[in-house]
């Protein structure tokens, strides 16, 4: 057994493609020497800027002999077929071939034939360079050298099988024995002799860390040191670590200074401004939680200054940058969410759904209806409604984009401190015509000046509060808002996109959900849970649905082009809307909540519900909960989301008692005899017990049985006490068993017609009574 191994050494590789290409060339390695018929011990692989490793111990010299059989035609077939046989199977006589006989389709011939070996170097020789022709890149190029795409410029190709060269060409590179170190500290060339003396040669006079593993903890002691000694606290950023651990083959921490003037801006500013355009750690201060005037940059060379000159180049850099955040940040302030707002019509959210001002009027009626189920004020939550997607147009956020919300927040609260310190923004004239009034915001009203206007302190930071939290949870390691006016918000965000797709019929399909409609619907799921919200989700997606058909109703009476919305295949839907009112008028007024849905409006709740419960079920599947139980309970058509979930785990820890477990088998087993005679008869025996026909004592019990049960689990369903309602149908379990198994068990298909619909009008009775807790049919076992 020897070791083989490969290093491709290249021009710098984007660090994001690094950890991906160093385990696909792994296992591409893996796979074809398997293929080949040859065994790996153990394989590491190793990836940095400028190389791609892979280390495999425990490789034979050569593959084994196989041995192949081919099967040919029968004994006695045409001599066409003989001659087409011999030649497939190389033979020059068919006395070479052996003859087998099978006692069904008589004799036939074989040929066997002997594959010898390969050495490992020969096998490796073909390996390699097919693997790195068909390597898959993100993005690739091709050098005037010959057709090969790789990531960026090949250099060197080290190819060693137990210390010797594997010779091969690739490209005009041939493979070698020489690899370069770093740039600067040592270059090279280093000749390799085998693993041990790669890794020696290159982490000493070479100044390379050759694992992703050894920068990472290099990284992350020598900043923590360096802050602790300076009496400051790194900022953990694990994306940002990742990232670096791809630019430096040598990591050396840099502790640097900025203007403290700086800290004025934002902490999120400032923090995204050294990650992102300057790969740089931000520092606190412990004592006080804030950030301080410093900066963790981590550099890719020793430099002999210990690097003073390196941080003083980039303070320079993070200046610069930092001044642009400041000159954003005050035009955005002297601009104000107010001025903001209106500019909003000029950006299209979904060319039929309309710009983003026309979204924010449904979000803001959605919020407003929203409110009173999460306990918020309603006033408020159409504030922050109207105002949560004004910082889009801001300055800063067209810089940032990861800002939206966060940028908002500020700009509302800075909008405040103005006011209290004397410094309000120029009087505007108002309906009135009064200068200075500040008239209190009222349903409807796209302009409120200023927008904080008879609000306590409170009030506003929970209106600043969800403008920044209102696109959350924005994945499964998001924080979920808690405040009520958050809340509404961003439950009345997310509706509102999920209803206009639906009515635009631009849902997921497969793996493709290009507007992000799966993770709205799993915030939704766990906005609700995660707060006990409890919300008709029916009631609220109907009133989204009309929301977006207002939209569309107004966009054609002045469009005329039904293409516009050819997503629409049956423009009735938009027709239809003139028997619901005046497409002009809110419809939060009475009169709309009084207007029953219609068919296709039903149609679409019903998808979007069921869209909802496949969300439902992957977040209990991660909280350990069946699915089929979540189906179970989503059949009786319950929408409400809290609820469904304290169904669900009442009838799981139901079904795991052994009454629950024997109750879902005697379910089962009347179920199946009531699809059966059912089918058989092409009738539903729904009809009532007749308690005079109940002769048996088994089926006089289970008629009393089922009575009390369903009476008792029906008031416990009403007071929303789940586990009652479980326990009034473990009550059935011993008369059912009794029923179908005990000494005086009942024959169902009684002779006489009349008994048999009586018993099957009773199974039908006890089927009914079980399902008013759940669908049990659904419940797998």
């Amino acid at each position: 057994m020897a070791e083989l191994f490969l290093e491709i050494f290249c021009e710098e590789i984007p660090a994001r493609m690094q950890a991906k290409a160093e385990r696909d060339l792994q296992d591409a390695i893996l796979k074809g020497l398997r293929e080949a018929g040859l065994g790996v011990e153990k394989a590491v692989s190793m990836s940095g800027p400028r190389r791609l490793a892979v280390i495999c111990e425990g490789v034979p010299a050569g593959s084994d002999d196989v041995t192949e059989e081919r099967k040919g035609p029968k004994v006695g077939a045409p001599d066409k077929a003989i001659e087409g046989f011999l030649r497939g199977a190389g033979l020059s006589s068919i006395d070479e071939a052996e003859v087998r006989s099978d006692p069904k389709k008589g004799d036939f011939y074989i040929a066997k034939r002997t594959i010898p070996g390969r050495a490992t170097p020969d096998i490796v020789s073909e390996l390699i360079p097919e693997i790195m022709r068909n390597f898959h890149w993100p993005k690739s190029m091709r050098t005037g050298r010959g057709e090969l795409r790789w990531v960026r410029p090949l250099q060197r190709i080290v190819c060693l099988f137990d210390g010797q060269v594997v010779p091969f060409e690739l490209d005009g590179i041939a493979s070698g024995n020489e690899t370069e170190g770093h740039r600067v500290h040592g270059r090279g060339p280093f000749r390799i002799t085998g693993v041990d003396d790669y890794v020696t040669q290159l982490a000493g006079d070479g100044h390379v860390l050759l694992t992703r593993e050894a920068r990472r903890e290099k990284i992350e002691t020598e900043a923590r040191a360096i802050c602790e000694t300076a009496g400051l606290e790194l900022v953990e950023d694990k994306g940002l670590l990742e990232e670096i651990v791809g630019l430096a083959e040598w990591p050396v921490v840099i502790l640097g200074e900025m203007d403290p003037a700086f800290l004025e801006l934002p902490p999120e500013v400032i923090q995204l401004s050294m990650r992102t355009h300057q790969k740089y750690f931000a520092v606190r201060d412990p004592k006080t939680g804030t950030l301080a005037p410093n900066f963790v940059v981590v550099a890719n060379i020793d430099a002999a200054d210990g690097g003073k000159a390196i941080a003083a180049g980039n303070r320079k850099v993070l200046s610069a940058r930092l001044e642009d955040g400041r000159f954003f940040w005050e035009n955005d302030k002297k601009t104000g969410l107010d001025a903001m707002a209106p500019k909003l019509g000029k950006i299209d959210f979904k060319k039929e759904l309309g710009t983003i001002a026309d979204k924010v009027e449904r979000v803001a009626a959605l919020a407003r209806e929203l409110a009173p189920k999460v306990g918020a004020d309603p006033d408020l939550a159409e504030r922050a409604a109207r105002l949560a997607k004004a910082d889009l147009v801001s300055e800063m956020v067209y810089e940032f984009p990861e800002l939206q919300g966060v940028m908002g927040r500020y700009y509302a609260l800075e909008a405040l401190k103005a006011d209290r310190s004397g410094l309000d923004p120029e009087p505007r004239e108002t309906a009135s015509g009064d200068e200075g009034e500040r008239p209190r915001i009222k349903s409807g009203d796209t302009d409120p000046w200023p927008w904080f206007a008879n609000l306590e302190d409170h009030q506003i930071q929970s209106v600043a509060d969800a403008i920044r939290d209102h696109y959350k949870p924005q994945g499964p390691s998001d924080a979920v808002p808690n405040e009520p006016v958050s809340i509404a918000v961003a439950l009345a965000d997310k509706l509102d996109t999920l209803s206009g797709f639906w009515v635009i019929n631009e849902k997921p399909t497969g793996s493709k959900d290009p507007f992000a409609l799966r993770r709205a619907a799993l915030g939704m799921v766990r906005l609700s849970l995660e707060n006990g919200v409890r919300i008709p989700l029916s009631e609220f997606f109907l009133m989204g649905t009309r929301l977006t058909m207002i939209h569309l109703h107004r966009q054609l009476s002045s469009v005329k082009d039904l293409s516009f919305f050819h997503q629409l295949k049956d423009d009735s839907r938009i027709k239809s809307m003139a028997t619901i009112g005046d497409a002009g008028q809110m419809i939060l007024e009475d009169s709309w909540a009084k207007i029953p849905a219609v068919e296709w409006e039903r149609d679409l709740i019903s998808d979007l519900l069921a869209f909802f419960a496949d969300r439902l079920k992957q977040y209990l599947r991660d909280q350990g909960q069946r699915h089929d139980l979540i189906d179970a309970v989503f059949a009786l058509g319950e929408d409400d989301l809290v609820l469904i979930v304290k169904r669900v785990e009442a009838l799981a820890a139901f079904l795991d008692s052994e009454d629950g477990a024997n109750l879902l088998a005697g379910y089962k087993r009347a179920a199946n005899i009531l699809r059966a005679e059912e089918k058989k008869d092409k009738r539903a025996f729904d009809g009532p017990v007749d308690a005079a026909k109940l002769s048996a004592k088994a089926e006089t019990a289970l008629h009393t049985a089922v009575v009390s049960a369903s009476d008792a689990a029906r008031t416990a369903l009403e007071q929303e006490d789940f586990a009652a309602a479980m326990s009034a149908l473990a009550s059935l379990r011993a008369p059912v068993d009794a029923f179908f198994d005990g000494p005086d068990s009942v024959m169902v298909n009684a002779d006489d017609a009349a008994i048999r619909e009586n018993r099957l009008n009773l199974l039908n009775m006890m089927r009914e009574a079980i399902g008013t807790v759940a669908d049990f049919s659904k419940i797998e076992g």
